[in-house]
C-alpha cells in the first residue's frame, strides 16, 4: 500500500427506510461491519434526530465506520476509514449495503496520507 489509509466513500440509495430511523439497528449494523472486516473496536456513539435520521460513529482501532441516514429518502452517506493492511475496508462496505437493503450505490476509495509525500514533507 503507497498510503496509510484507505477512505471508502459510500452513496448507499433504496435503503430499508425504518431500519435507517433505528439508532440501535444502524448501530448494530455498524459494528458487525467494522468486525466483520476485521477491525478492533474501541468506541461507539450514535444519535437518533427528530423526527428522523441517525448519524454515528464507530471508533475502531485502525481509523472509523461513520453514518449519516435520511430515512425519508431511503438514502444513506457512509464512510469506512482503516489503516494499515490488516483491515479490509470492503468486507465492511458490502455487509453495510447488503443489511441496509440498498438498491443502488455509488463507491469512491480514496488514499489517505500518501506514504511519498509525507516522507518529502519528513526530510
Amino acid at each position: 500500500m503507497d498510503a496509510l489509509g484507505r477512505h471508502i466513500l459510500v452513496e448507499a440509495d433504496g435503503c430499508d427506510s425504518q431500519l435507517l430511523n433505528d439508532p440501535d439497528e444502524v448501530e448494530n449494523i455498524m459494528v458487525a461491519a467494522a468486525l466483520k472486516a476485521g477491525a478492533e473496536v474501541r468506541e461507539v456513539t450514535f444519535h437518533r434526530f427528530s423526527p428522523q435520521g441517525v448519524s454515528g460513529v464507530v471508533v475502531i482501532s485502525e481509523s472509523h465506520l461513520a453514518i449519516h441516514t435520511w430515512p425519508e429518502f431511503g438514502y444513506a452517506a457512509v464512510d469506512v476509514f482503516t489503516c494499515g493492511d490488516r483491515v479490509d475496508p470492503w468486507e465492511a462496505v458490502g455487509y453495510i449495503l447488503e443489511r441496509f437493503g440498498a438498491t443502488e450505490h455509488t463507491t469512491q476509495e480514496v488514499a489517505r496520507g500518501k506514504i511519498r509525500t509525507i516522507r518529502a514533507i519528513a526530510k
